[in-house]
């Protein structure tokens, strides 16, 4: 559910906030992490997007 969450999210929001992040996750229930590290990996994904895209977070469809 995650990976799923953060793809379509990203793909609507490619320069997100953290707190867009938790809001866009909080349907995703997760008993272990305490959701740091989840929001930490999306947080790093938009980055890793937006800078081998010229900025513009997409991903891959130019």
């Amino acid at each position: 559910g995650f990976i799923m969450t953060a793809k379509a999210f990203l793909d609507e929001n490619p320069h997100p906030t953290r707190e867009e992040i938790k809001e866009a996750i909080s349907g995703n229930m997760c008993r272990c992490t305490g959701y740091i590290k989840i929001i930490d990996a999306i947080e790093n994904v938009a980055k890793q997007l937006s800078d081998a895209n010229g900025g513009d977070g997409t991903w891959g469809k130019k």
